[in-house]
Protein backbone atom coordinates (compact mmCIF):
# COMPACT_ATOMS: atom_id res chain seq x y z
CA UNK A 1 0.00 0.00 0.00
CA UNK A 2 1.12 3.48 -1.23
CA UNK A 3 2.29 5.30 1.70
CA UNK A 4 0.11 8.76 0.28
CA UNK A 5 -2.76 6.16 0.81
CA UNK A 6 -2.16 5.59 4.45
CA UNK A 7 -1.71 9.15 5.00
CA UNK A 8 -4.87 10.15 3.10
CA UNK A 9 -6.64 7.53 5.48
CA UNK A 10 -5.93 10.08 8.72
CA UNK A 11 -5.48 13.46 7.24
CA UNK A 12 -8.30 13.10 4.10
CA UNK A 13 -10.95 9.70 5.00
CA UNK A 14 -13.27 10.94 2.29
CA UNK A 15 -10.80 10.43 -0.45
CA UNK A 16 -9.79 6.53 0.66
CA UNK A 17 -11.80 3.67 0.18
CA UNK A 18 -13.79 3.00 3.15
CA UNK A 19 -12.41 -0.79 3.32
CA UNK A 20 -9.23 0.31 1.95
CA UNK A 21 -9.53 2.66 5.34
CA UNK A 22 -10.74 0.63 7.90
CA UNK A 23 -7.63 -2.19 6.96
CA UNK A 24 -5.23 1.10 7.23
CA UNK A 25 -7.03 2.15 10.74
CA UNK A 26 -7.09 -1.65 12.11
CA UNK A 27 -3.27 -1.82 11.48
CA UNK A 28 -2.76 1.21 13.06
CA UNK A 29 -4.54 0.31 15.91
CA UNK A 30 -2.58 -2.89 16.34
CA UNK A 31 0.84 -1.23 15.94
CA UNK A 32 -0.32 1.38 18.48
CA UNK A 33 0.24 4.00 16.47
CA UNK A 34 -1.72 7.81 16.71
CA UNK A 35 -1.72 10.14 14.31
CA UNK A 36 0.07 13.54 15.16
CA UNK A 37 -2.98 16.22 16.23
CA UNK A 38 -2.22 18.47 13.32
CA UNK A 39 -3.05 15.47 10.73
CA UNK A 40 0.88 15.06 10.01
CA UNK A 41 1.68 18.49 8.30
CA UNK A 42 5.18 19.44 9.04
CA UNK A 43 5.07 21.50 12.66
CA UNK A 44 7.52 23.01 15.07
CA UNK A 45 5.31 22.07 17.83
CA UNK A 46 7.10 19.11 19.85
CA UNK A 47 6.42 15.73 19.34
CA UNK A 48 7.77 14.27 22.59
CA UNK A 49 7.80 16.80 24.93
CA UNK A 50 11.30 15.35 25.70
CA UNK A 51 14.42 17.17 25.44
CA UNK A 52 18.42 15.57 25.96
CA UNK A 53 21.49 16.69 27.87
CA UNK A 54 24.54 15.30 26.63
CA UNK A 55 27.62 15.09 28.54
CA UNK A 56 31.57 13.72 28.32
CA UNK A 57 31.01 12.66 31.99
CA UNK A 58 28.15 12.12 34.07
CA UNK A 59 31.07 11.23 37.28
CA UNK A 60 32.50 14.55 36.71
CA UNK A 61 31.01 16.91 39.61
CA UNK A 62 31.38 20.08 37.30
CA UNK A 63 28.65 19.12 35.22
CA UNK A 64 25.79 18.82 38.12
CA UNK A 65 24.94 22.17 38.18
CA UNK A 66 24.10 21.98 34.22
CA UNK A 67 21.97 18.67 35.27
CA UNK A 68 20.34 20.46 37.74
CA UNK A 69 19.52 23.78 36.37
CA UNK A 70 18.43 22.14 33.21
CA UNK A 71 16.00 19.89 34.68
CA UNK A 72 14.38 22.04 36.62
CA UNK A 73 13.50 24.90 33.87
CA UNK A 74 12.42 21.85 31.84
CA UNK A 75 10.06 20.90 34.13
CA UNK A 76 9.16 24.62 34.57
CA UNK A 77 8.53 24.40 30.41
CA UNK A 78 6.27 20.70 30.86
CA UNK A 79 9.22 19.40 29.15
CA UNK A 80 11.22 16.07 30.35
CA UNK A 81 14.79 15.97 30.57
CA UNK A 82 17.26 12.88 29.62
CA UNK A 83 20.40 12.84 30.32
CA UNK A 84 23.11 10.65 28.20
CA UNK A 85 27.08 9.92 28.96
CA UNK A 86 29.07 9.91 26.05
CA UNK A 87 32.25 9.07 28.40
CA UNK A 88 34.50 11.63 26.91
CA UNK A 89 34.43 9.79 22.96
CA UNK A 90 33.45 11.64 19.84
CA UNK A 91 32.55 8.21 18.43
CA UNK A 92 29.86 7.35 21.20
CA UNK A 93 28.56 10.95 21.32
CA UNK A 94 27.95 10.49 17.54
CA UNK A 95 26.19 7.75 18.12
CA UNK A 96 24.28 9.35 20.99
CA UNK A 97 23.52 12.26 18.82
CA UNK A 98 22.17 10.51 15.62
CA UNK A 99 19.70 8.73 17.83
CA UNK A 100 18.27 11.16 19.99
CA UNK A 101 17.96 13.84 17.00
CA UNK A 102 14.90 11.68 15.78
CA UNK A 103 13.42 11.08 19.51
CA UNK A 104 13.59 14.02 21.07
CA UNK A 105 12.52 17.31 20.22
CA UNK A 106 15.86 19.27 21.10
CA UNK A 107 19.39 18.47 22.18
CA UNK A 108 21.45 20.51 24.75
CA UNK A 109 25.32 19.34 24.09
CA UNK A 110 27.49 20.09 26.87
CA UNK A 111 31.24 20.56 26.28
CA UNK A 112 30.94 18.30 23.11
CA UNK A 113 33.87 16.40 21.76
CA UNK A 114 32.08 16.54 18.08
CA UNK A 115 33.60 18.25 15.17
CA UNK A 116 31.81 21.73 14.08
CA UNK A 117 30.54 19.84 10.93
CA UNK A 118 28.92 16.98 13.28
CA UNK A 119 27.40 19.61 15.46
CA UNK A 120 26.41 22.11 12.51
CA UNK A 121 23.92 18.80 11.08
CA UNK A 122 22.62 17.85 14.01
CA UNK A 123 21.31 21.91 14.53
CA UNK A 124 19.98 21.66 10.84
CA UNK A 125 17.56 18.25 12.00
CA UNK A 126 17.16 19.45 15.66
CA UNK A 127 16.98 22.16 17.91
CA UNK A 128 20.27 22.39 19.40
CA UNK A 129 21.82 24.64 22.00
CA UNK A 130 25.41 23.99 22.89
CA UNK A 131 26.82 24.38 26.65
CA UNK A 132 30.73 25.14 27.26
CA UNK A 133 31.09 25.53 23.28
CA UNK A 134 30.86 27.75 20.16
CA UNK A 135 30.04 26.61 16.72
CA UNK A 136 29.03 29.53 14.21
CA UNK A 137 25.05 29.36 13.29
CA UNK A 138 24.12 27.44 16.36
CA UNK A 139 22.76 28.81 19.82
CA UNK A 140 25.12 27.94 22.78
CA UNK A 141 25.95 29.39 26.54
CA UNK A 142 29.29 29.69 27.40
CA UNK A 143 31.40 30.81 30.31
CA UNK A 144 33.88 34.11 29.00
CA UNK A 145 36.98 32.26 28.77
CA UNK A 146 39.03 35.10 27.69
CA UNK A 147 38.16 37.49 31.00
CA UNK A 148 38.85 34.16 33.53
CA UNK A 149 41.76 33.03 31.80
CA UNK A 150 43.28 36.58 32.63
CA UNK A 151 42.40 36.59 36.36
CA UNK A 152 44.13 33.18 36.57
CA UNK A 153 47.65 35.06 35.01
CA UNK A 154 46.81 38.65 36.76
CA UNK A 155 47.08 36.62 40.07
CA UNK A 156 49.42 34.74 39.42
CA UNK A 157 51.62 37.03 38.57
CA UNK A 158 50.73 39.44 42.06
CA UNK A 159 52.29 36.57 43.44
CA UNK A 160 55.71 36.90 41.30
CA UNK A 161 55.08 34.06 39.20
CA UNK A 162 57.29 33.86 35.64
CA UNK A 163 57.00 30.60 34.80
CA UNK A 164 53.50 28.66 34.23
CA UNK A 165 53.18 25.23 33.14
CA UNK A 166 49.30 24.55 31.53
CA UNK A 167 48.25 20.82 31.78
CA UNK A 168 46.01 20.50 29.01
CA UNK A 169 42.95 17.78 28.78
CA UNK A 170 41.85 16.10 25.74
CA UNK A 171 42.46 17.29 22.07
CA UNK A 172 38.99 17.64 21.62
CA UNK A 173 37.87 19.45 24.28
CA UNK A 174 37.03 23.49 22.32
CA UNK A 175 37.06 24.66 26.21
CA UNK A 176 40.22 23.96 27.08
CA UNK A 177 42.18 24.79 24.07
CA UNK A 178 40.36 28.25 24.73
CA UNK A 179 41.64 27.91 28.04
CA UNK A 180 45.28 27.56 26.89
CA UNK A 181 44.92 29.98 24.28
CA UNK A 182 43.52 32.59 27.01
CA UNK A 183 46.33 31.85 29.28
CA UNK A 184 48.99 32.32 26.56
CA UNK A 185 47.78 35.61 25.58
CA UNK A 186 47.63 36.63 29.00
CA UNK A 187 50.66 36.00 30.00
CA UNK A 188 52.15 36.82 26.85
CA UNK A 189 50.87 40.29 27.65
CA UNK A 190 52.68 40.30 31.00
CA UNK A 191 55.93 38.98 29.40
CA UNK A 192 55.27 35.87 31.69
CA UNK A 193 56.19 32.41 30.04
CA UNK A 194 53.06 30.06 29.83
CA UNK A 195 54.13 25.96 28.27
CA UNK A 196 51.23 23.83 27.55
CA UNK A 197 52.19 20.21 28.44
CA UNK A 198 49.96 17.16 27.93
CA UNK A 199 47.18 16.08 27.02
CA UNK A 200 46.43 14.45 29.93
CA UNK A 201 42.88 12.42 30.91
CA UNK A 202 40.56 15.41 32.62
CA UNK A 203 40.53 13.26 35.72
CA UNK A 204 42.14 12.82 39.21
CA UNK A 205 44.06 10.14 37.76
CA UNK A 206 45.15 12.06 34.39
CA UNK A 207 46.34 14.56 37.27
CA UNK A 208 48.42 12.27 38.76
CA UNK A 209 50.30 12.42 35.67
CA UNK A 210 50.41 15.68 35.07
CA UNK A 211 51.83 16.36 38.38
CA UNK A 212 55.14 14.49 37.72
CA UNK A 213 55.39 16.29 33.70
CA UNK A 214 54.92 19.87 35.19
CA UNK A 215 57.59 18.88 37.59
CA UNK A 216 60.03 17.97 35.44
CA UNK A 217 58.52 21.19 33.80
CA UNK A 218 60.05 23.30 36.27
CA UNK A 219 57.60 26.19 36.62
CA UNK A 220 56.71 27.74 39.65
CA UNK A 221 52.82 27.49 39.25
CA UNK A 222 50.53 24.93 37.60
CA UNK A 223 47.35 25.36 35.89
CA UNK A 224 44.94 22.26 35.36
CA UNK A 225 42.68 21.99 32.53
CA UNK A 226 40.01 21.09 34.90
CA UNK A 227 39.38 20.76 38.79
CA UNK A 228 39.63 16.94 38.76
CA UNK A 229 42.78 17.15 37.12
CA UNK A 230 44.26 19.65 39.92
CA UNK A 231 42.98 17.27 42.65
CA UNK A 232 45.17 14.79 41.18
CA UNK A 233 48.16 17.44 41.01
CA UNK A 234 47.18 18.11 44.40
CA UNK A 235 47.32 14.50 45.59
CA UNK A 236 50.51 13.38 43.30
CA UNK A 237 52.53 16.75 45.00
CA UNK A 238 51.43 15.47 48.48
CA UNK A 239 52.99 11.79 48.20
CA UNK A 240 56.22 13.75 47.20
CA UNK A 241 56.59 16.02 49.65
CA UNK A 242 56.02 19.05 47.58
CA UNK A 243 54.51 21.66 49.55
CA UNK A 244 52.00 23.92 48.15
CA UNK A 245 51.91 26.90 47.61
CA UNK A 246 55.18 26.63 49.09
CA UNK A 247 57.36 25.40 46.38
CA UNK A 248 54.62 25.55 43.74
CA UNK A 249 50.96 27.05 43.11
CA UNK A 250 48.33 25.32 41.81
CA UNK A 251 45.00 26.85 39.87
CA UNK A 252 41.68 24.73 38.73
CA UNK A 253 39.10 25.51 36.70
CA UNK A 254 35.26 24.98 37.15
CA UNK A 255 34.67 25.30 41.36
CA UNK A 256 32.98 21.74 41.46
CA UNK A 257 31.63 20.97 44.88
CA UNK A 258 34.73 19.71 46.75
CA UNK A 259 37.31 22.37 45.56
CA UNK A 260 37.24 23.92 48.94
CA UNK A 261 37.44 20.74 51.04
CA UNK A 262 41.11 19.26 49.76
CA UNK A 263 43.89 20.70 51.43
CA UNK A 264 45.22 22.87 50.75
CA UNK A 265 42.09 24.30 49.63
CA UNK A 266 41.84 24.57 45.19
CA UNK A 267 42.37 28.16 43.85
CA UNK A 268 40.37 27.89 40.60
CA UNK A 269 37.98 29.60 38.10
CA UNK A 270 34.43 28.88 38.39
CA UNK A 271 30.92 29.97 37.07
CA UNK A 272 27.41 29.67 37.85
CA UNK A 273 26.48 26.33 35.99
CA UNK A 274 23.28 25.96 37.18
CA UNK A 275 22.22 29.34 35.52
CA UNK A 276 24.00 28.47 32.44
CA UNK A 277 21.72 25.06 32.05
CA UNK A 278 18.55 26.79 32.69
CA UNK A 279 19.48 29.28 30.01
CA UNK A 280 20.45 26.27 27.41
CA UNK A 281 16.87 25.38 28.49
CA UNK A 282 15.43 28.79 27.97
CA UNK A 283 16.90 28.80 24.55
CA UNK A 284 16.38 25.49 23.31
CA UNK A 285 12.62 26.16 23.95
CA UNK A 286 12.50 28.92 21.85
CA UNK A 287 13.76 27.17 19.01
CA UNK A 288 11.59 24.26 19.33
CA UNK A 289 8.52 26.65 19.54
CA UNK A 290 9.71 28.97 16.94
CA UNK A 291 12.08 27.95 13.69
CA UNK A 292 12.63 31.41 13.26
CA UNK A 293 13.86 32.55 16.62
CA UNK A 294 17.45 34.15 16.33
CA UNK A 295 19.97 32.34 16.96
CA UNK A 296 21.92 33.49 20.49
CA UNK A 297 25.53 33.20 22.08
CA UNK A 298 25.05 33.52 25.45
CA UNK A 299 28.47 34.64 27.11
CA UNK A 300 28.86 33.82 31.32
CA UNK A 301 30.74 35.54 33.51
CA UNK A 302 33.42 33.67 35.02
CA UNK A 303 34.95 34.46 38.85
CA UNK A 304 38.08 33.14 40.08
CA UNK A 305 38.33 31.83 43.53
CA UNK A 306 41.10 32.31 45.71
CA UNK A 307 41.79 29.44 48.51
CA UNK A 308 44.75 28.25 49.76
CA UNK A 309 46.70 26.38 46.64
CA UNK A 310 48.50 29.98 45.51
CA UNK A 311 50.93 32.04 46.49
CA UNK A 312 54.25 33.92 46.18
CA UNK A 313 56.52 32.21 43.94
CA UNK A 314 59.56 30.41 45.54
CA UNK A 315 61.67 31.13 42.99
CA UNK A 316 62.70 28.76 39.88
CA UNK A 317 62.70 24.82 40.81
CA UNK A 318 66.05 22.80 39.40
Amino acid sequence: MAPSTVSRSFTNPDRVNVVTREHVLAVAERLGYRPPRDGGRPTTQRRSATVALVLPDIANPYFSGFIRGAEREAAAAAYTLVVADSQESPHAEERIVSKLTTTTDGLLLVSSRLPDRAIAAAARQTPVVLLGRQVRGVASVCPDQASGTRQIVDHLASYGHREIAFCAGPPTSWLGGQRWLGIRSAAKALGISARRIGPFPPSVEGGLVAADAAMVDGATAIVAHNDLMALGILRRLAQRGVPVPEAVSVVGFDDIFGADFCQPSLTTLGHRTEHAGRSAVDLLTSLIGDDLAPVSEIVVPTQLVMRDSTGPAAGPRS
